[in-house]
């Protein structure tokens, strides 16, 4: 609807300005190529002099000027933060999804007769649908913008989820689970380059903290929607998978009626198509028309450039901080059964509000915010004094460096060894805050560092990531109840723990060594 409603807008604009342009045909004996800014044309003067059009000319579309109010980065501060909060919904909305079945394990295991270890396939091949599906989601936003592409798997995301809530077998369940993931990717891709599409380098710094808190609250707080469910004699598991239903249909409707499409080409190419009907004129294309990019040809660049980047050191490191990251999440999902369920006789419900401990820390993170934004803009205003336009890309370590990456191995630690019945329950709960608080500290560093560091190509990037971290994490959960039987809660932890602290000084040494190893990348930005 806000599309439709922007299309009007460009549509108004466009009958305003045609009246200054008027047409003649004129020939030349070797015509030329001109990229013009159709916008500059539009602005000047109205005048009795005709545009003089050849036969090749192309007028490239642009803004009307710098405060083009139809520019997604000239929305007023209301609607970015409302726009950037609707992302933020999409996000939320399927990433709970991939945790609400976890409350209900042993009653589906039961009823679809298989063991629970088997039943939280049901989860991995969820987040298996997420590592596929985000190898799809960014060309199809770059090619068909990214309101339809959120409205559009949104809803099949919703379907499938139904289906899966009336699944007859457990093998249907896995399979509708997978393809609801599939669907459910786009925003874990698509999320960076709305938020991009609207903020500038600056107003990054406290709009992205926004998208991350609530998208990591997704597989936190879907535990505890669903945690009196599978315990209750007046519903069923599968009620897990009809809230998921219920938050999609609303979370569709919102997002139908009040998204506004963000991707700037996509609407030039609005505008130059609105130029060409009115002026009944050819000449005038937008960038994204002239780059002559189908969606084949970005299909074949998003499954081939982001395994390319592979070997990308900064790529790599970062994508392996998330994985192990994902791992001690996800695993959460069936460990708390034995970290909180087990060692303190608390029932199944309980133990999953227990996981509000983690939503709790994850909000502490929003206080980082202002001194961080301090210190990105003396470290904008030291750039723009030494003729740089931009920021170095390791400022945005900064919520790594405060306190993130060293709160993960303390949390673990504190968590697995405190975890005995004689230890009072506060003590494992606190424990979780701080693992929370850094793990959302964590999350939005590497994001914000990938996204400034490669640009351009930060899509292919951020694919390459949440492919990894997702396809690792798929499989773990499947390990998860197995491991914490075997090896116990306070050697599982200690081992996850161990592997964080080898990661911990990450943001460090990238803030001090990621300039030059960025000027050994192909793909990487130099000094901007």
């Amino acid at each position: 609807m806000q599309s439709y409603l922007q299309y009007r807008s460009i549509k108004s604009c466009v009958d305003r300005h045609c009246t200054h342009i008027s047409h003649s045909d004129a020939s030349v004996d070797k015509p030329e190529k001109y990229i013009l800014s159709c916008a500059r044309r539009l602005e000047r003067e109205p005048t009795d002099e005709p545009v003089n059009f050849k036969e090749n000319d192309v007028y490239l579309v642009g803004w009307d000027g710098p405060d083009d109010p139809l520019n997604p980065k000239n929305f007023s501060f209301a609607k970015k933060i409302r726009t950037t909060l609707l992302v933020s919904l999409i996000a939320f909305v399927v990433t709970a999804a991939s945790a609400t079945d976890a409350p209900v394990l042993k009653q589906a295991a039961k009823d679809l007769h298989v063991s629970e270890v088997a039943e939280s396939l049901a989860t991995g091949s969820f987040l298996l649908g997420y590592a596929v599906g985000a190898v799809f989601a960014a060309p199809f936003s770059e090619a068909l913008g990214r309101n339809l592409v959120y409205i559009v798997t949104l809803f099949l995301f919703g379907l499938f989820v139904m289906a899966s809530a009336l699944a007859p077998n457990f093998g249907a369940q896995v399979v509708l689970r997978f393809i609801a993931g599939f669907f459910g990717s786009t925003p874990l891709v698509c999320s960076g380059g709305s938020i991009a599409d609207l903020w500038n380098q600056m107003e990054k710094t406290y709009a992205f903290p926004l998208y991350s808190i609530t998208c990591f609250g997704g597989p936190i707080v879907g535990p505890v929607i669903t945690s009196f469910i599978g315990v209750s004699h007046l519903t069923s598991w599968r009620w897990a998978e009809w809230m998921n239903v219920f938050m999609t249909i609303l979370a569709w409707l919102i997002v139908f009626f009040f998204m506004p499409e963000t991707f700037g080409p996509l609407l030039l190419k609005w505008k130059a198509a609105e130029i060409r009907k009115q002026t009944g004129q050819d000449h005038f294309k937008a960038e994204i028309e002239v780059s002559h990019r189908s969606l084949k040809a970005r299909l074949k660049v998003a499954f081939t450039r982001p395994f390319l980047m592979a070997l990308e050191p900064i790529i790599i490191l970062m994508a392996l901080y998330l994985t192990v990251l994902y791992i001690a999440l996800f695993t959460f999902l069936n460990g708390y059964s034995f970290i909180f369920g087990d060692t303190y006789g608390l029932g199944q419900g309980l133990t999953n509000i227990c996981f509000l401990g983690l939503e709790i820390g994850m909000l502490l993170a929003a206080f980082l915010v202002y001194p961080i934004w301090r210190i990105t803009k003396r470290d904008l205003e030291k750039a723009h004094s030494e003729g740089r336009r931009s920021i170095d890309p390791e400022v945005r370590l900064w919520f790594g460096m405060l306190g993130g990456s060293i709160s993960i191995p303390i949390g673990l630690f504190w968590m697995g060894w405190t975890d005995y019945a004689s230890v009072s329950i506060w003590s494992p709960l606190v424990a979780s805050v701080v693992l929370g608080y850094g793990i959302v500290c964590i999350f939005t560093s590497v994001y914000m560092y990938v996204i400034d560091s490669y640009e351009i190509y930060a899509a292919s990037a951020l694919t390459l990531v949440t492919f990894m971290r997702y396809t690792v994490a798929g499989g773990m959960t499947e390990v998860g109840i197995p491991f914490y039987k075997n090896m116990g809660t306070h050697w599982t932890l200690t081992i996850m723990a161990c592997l964080t602290v080898l990661l911990a000084p990450l943001p460090y040494a990238l803030y001090i060594w990621g300039k030059k190893i960025r000027s050994f990348s192909k793909y990487a930005v130099g000094d901007i």
